[in-house]
């Protein structure tokens, strides 16, 4: 099981400052290993321990936040994010960057976050990305939302084969994108799964 994050996980304000541009370095190199895009407008980035802790340090340090109390709370927020014994737990990003068309996708993604839309296939199974709620409703849905996937005992082993096909698939009226997911990425899911 994943530790959640504790106020013993953050460096204070000066010594991140210090370590910030290598601990920032391998921030990006993993999060380059657990970023996937699939089509041109949906990234999803893998979530675990290491990834969470960086955002944790970097909201601390964007908000000059030296309070524990308020220190506490957002490892709460994070922590909520962690994933859980046997699943993976992702950040799922519609990204959108001219601010002309922006609310035209957006409202061309509604409903994404309900129902099997984005999902997850190994070998022959495909499992669908459970969402946190409060990031859409009627008539209006976040560029932001997270996901979890429960992948079957099945799933996990087909996962651990260099040699299966495993994809990421987004099917939703207006966008349709799969993708293959790399060796790379599919160990550090296995390393989540078995955490």
């Amino acid at each position: 099981m994943m530790q959640p994050l504790t106020q013993a996980d953050v460096l204070g304000s000066d010594e991140y400052e210090r370590q910030r541009e290598p601990y920032r370095q391998s921030s990006i190199e993993l999060k380059r290993r657990r970023r996937i895009s699939v089509g041109d407008k949906i990234t999803l980035v893998f979530e675990n321990r290491e990834t969470l802790r960086f955002q944790v340090q970097e909201m601390i340090r964007v908000e000059r936040i030296v309070d524990p109390q308020k220190i506490q709370e957002e490892l709460d927020v994070y922590n909520a994010l962690l994933p859980a014994p046997g699943e993976l737990s992702a950040t799922l990003l519609i990204e959108l960057t001219d601010s002309n068309t922006m609310k035209q996708w957006l409202d061309l993604f509604m409903g994404l976050d309900h129902g099997e839309k984005v999902g997850l296939r190994a070998g022959s199974e495909v499992i669908y990305g459970e969402f946190e709620g409060g990031h859409s409703h009627e008539t209006k849905i976040s560029a932001v939302h997270f996901a979890r996937f429960r992948p079957t005992p099945a799933m996990v082993a087909t996962l651990a084969d260099p040699a299966a096909r495993v994809a990421l698939s987004v099917h939703h009226p207006g966008y349709d994108a799969e993708v293959e997911a790399p060796w790379i990425m599919r160990q550090e899911w296995l390393a989540d799964i078995q955490a």
